[in-house]
This record gives C-alpha cells, structure tokens and sequence, in this order.
C-alpha cells in the first residue's frame, strides 16, 4: 500500500452538520457542522484512531474499496509516514531495521511512532533500508 486514504460516510443530519463514520474503522466517529469542518475533523479523527491502534499493536485494517457516497479521507503525514513504514518493515523486526540503518532499536521505533514526526532525512534512509525510495507529493 503506498498510499493511505479510507473511504468516510458522511450522514447529512436533519438539523444541520454531518455525522461521518469509517466502514473500515467502526470506532472512528465525528461530526461537523458544515462540509469543511466535517472533512477536517474526519481526518482528525482517522489519524488518531490509526495512531492508537499502531501504537497498541492492533491490525491497522486494509482499505475498502469506497462506494458512490463515500469520500476520500487521508489521515496526516506524520500517521502515514509511520505507517508506510510500518507496512514496507513487513515481517523484519524493529531489530533488523535499527541494524540496517546503524541506529538504536528505540530511534528505529520512533519511526513507527506518529507522535514522533521523523526527518525527511530519517524517511530516506529507513525507506532506502526497506527497499523503497521515498516520493513526497503535493495535492
């Protein structure tokens, strides 16, 4: 998966403002109040049920395929980049990737760690150790 992004439902309420929800990630719930605010706090609120569930050890479930209501959200870019990571390190340990990048194994975890935003330095190297070049869009 290179890139990170969940299909959202968002549930027009009859007194205004949005209910969005997550098919993939049922505990991922907010609201707003006009379709800006329910879009920021839709990917507010998928980065930091992915976050939790990284940093648990939880499964971090696979994207459905959206529907014709559904909309595209992203989490932030520190949550995908400790994602990606997480996905491109595959079946190697921590102590594999810490190795093949010359650092400790707690600097290699920070990097899994969305509440440790890593350097584009630090992204290069670990992607370069992974297999993987780092590509870096705007949209």
């Amino acid at each position: 998966m290179n890139k990170i992004n969940y299909p959202a439902l968002f549930d027009p309420q009859p007194d205004g403002g949005y209910t969005i929800t997550f098919p993939d990630l049922p505990e991922a719930i907010t609201e707003g109040d006009t379709e800006d605010e329910a879009c920021f706090n839709a990917a507010e609120v998928l980065s930091l049920c992915l976050a939790v569930r990284l940093e648990a050890g939880d499964a971090i479930p696979e994207a459905s395929p959206p529907d014709g209501n559904a909309r595209i959200i992203e989490p932030d870019a520190a949550t995908q980049a400790a994602l990606l990571i997480h996905q491109a390190r595959g079946a190697r340990s921590l102590a594999e990737l810490a190795r093949a990048l010359g650092t400790s194994w707690p600097a290699a975890q920070r990097l899994e760690n969305p509440r440790h935003s890593p350097t584009l330095k630090q992204l290069e190297r670990a992607a370069a150790a992974l297999g993987k070049r780092l590509v870096l869009t705007f949209e």
